[in-house]
């Protein structure tokens, strides 16, 4: 019988960030295919409108908060995956170190886009 194999520590810090990240994640997915695809139809969609929007903080926060989740989720997994394929030594570091700077120039442009559409001029 193949034996089961996992890099996350049962009960460890990472193995429930990514469960919990995960919970968020449909919970933000829900609301958005219910506000975007059931109250507004892809017809009334428009710049304006979602400008307007990232405008209330409330959704502001929301979707700065989701792109943070995703990142960190996303990331996450990916880094797991490869460990969990055999990844080791250098590669890993190597690895590790190109999804940390590419996870910051994710988060560095989606809250530059957040930002604009906001109407914050913050950078």
């Amino acid at each position: 019988m193949a034996e089961r194999y996992s890099s996350f520590t049962p009960g460890g810090t990472m193995w429930l960030l990514q469960r919990v990240t995960a919970v968020f994640l449909i919970g933000v997915l829900g609301f958005h295919f219910f506000l975007l695809h059931f109250v507004h139809h892809a017809d009334e969609v428009s710049f304006l409108m979602s400008a307007g929007r990232m405008e209330t903080w409330s959704y502001y926060s929301l979707m700065v908060l989701f792109l943070l989740t995703a990142t960190f989720h996303g990331v996450n997994g990916v880094y797991n995956a490869l460990i969990n394929q055999g990844l080791t030594g250098t590669k890993r570091t190597v690895i590790k170190w190109t999804l940390v700077v590419a996870s910051v120039v994710v988060i560095a442009q989606g809250i530059r886009t957040a930002n604009a559409w906001a109407g914050i001029g913050v950078f």
